[in-house]
This record gives C-alpha cells, sequence and structure tokens, in this order.
C-alpha cells in the first residue's frame, strides 16, 4: 500500500500546514502551476516527489518537469497533468489518448475546483485537489491524501486552509 498527497495550483506559495497533513504519505504529487522548483525541491526533501509543469510555470519548472507523467503505482496506472478537464468534458489536448488508453487514475489540476468524479465510460478515476498556493479564483486551499493498495484507491481526507488574500 501506498499513501499519496495530492496537490495542484500553489503558484509560488506553501502552506506550512500541508507538512503535518502530509506526515504520514509514501510520496508526493503536484499537478501543475507550481510557481517556482523550490516549492518542488522542498517536497522533495521530505518525500519522494512526483510533478508536472502547469501552463503558468516558467522555464525552471519545465525544466524539470514534464508536460504529463504516467506510472504504474501498486497495481495503478496514473497519469498526471495540468490541465485536463474532467468526466464529460475532458481537455481537447488529452481527449484523444484518454480516450483510445484511460489510466485507472487520472490527475489534473488546473481549475483550481476541487473534484473527485468516477468516470463510468471510461472506467477510471478523476482526481483534482483543487489549489493549494493564495491565487486564483478559490477561497479555499485544498489538498488531498489517499492510499492506493493493488488496484483499489480508498481513504480520501481531504485538508481545507482558509485562504490568505495577497
Amino acid at each position: 500500500m501506498k499513501r499519496i498527497g495530492l496537490l495542484s495550483d500553489t503558484h509560488g506559495f506553501f502552506d506550512e500546514a500541508a507538512f503535518d497533513f502530509f506526515k504520514d504519505v509514501d510520496e508526493i504529487w503536484h499537478a501543475g502551476d507550481m510557481g517556482n522548483v523550490e516549492i518542488a525541491h522542498r517536497l522533495a526533501a521530505f518525500k519522494p516527489f512526483r510533478g508536472v509543469f502547469g501552463n503558468c510555470d516558467g522555464s525552471d519548472v519545465r525544466a524539470e518537469f514534464p508536460k504529463h507523467l504516467r506510472f504504474m503505482i501498486e497495481e495503478t496506472d496514473v497519469w498526471i497533468t495540468h490541465i485536463g478537464g474532467y468526466p464529460g468534458r475532458y481537455d481537447v489536448s488529452v481527449r484523444a489518448l484518454l480516450y483510445a488508453n484511460p489510466p485507472a487514475l487520472f490527475v489534473c489540476g488546473h481549475s483550481h475546483i476541487l473534484k473527485v468524479m468516477n468516470d463510468k465510460r471510461l472506467g477510471l478515476l478523476h482526481m483534482n485537489p483543487g489549489a493549494a498556493g493564495n491565487r486564483g479564483i478559490h477561497q479555499v486551499k485544498t489538498l488531498l491524501r489517499f492510499s492506493i493498495s493493488g488496484k483499489q484507491i480508498a481513504d480520501l481526507d481531504v485538508l481545507e486552509i482558509k485562504r490568505r488574500q495577497e
């Protein structure tokens, strides 16, 4: 079993409360718009880290992280990208490949809206952790934590943090 911490859209800000929320996870995943590579380095110093770049990320983040990341963990096929849409409204940039070869878990960010949805048509679980930074339309910062055991995804927890206005 692997415990996963998932966040997105930090936009250069990382709330220290996430360290406590992620203290028992095995890996941390970031679904893009980190804001700067230092956030990735801080998280990677804390736990094994995987991430993708987002549309607002600069060359520092893009030099270290891919646009799409697909991998197996336990027995689960995972695809992480920043702009992915959601079931019934997948982004045109991923739609054809997603329909041709769907993963078991499809993770994206970008919308700043926390969504966890089953896509019964494709047989996948879609996760968007919302936004963990202070910039954007969201009023509450959100992060996810869950476990993967074989092909089972379970134990989903959400951390909500009041957003500081800049």
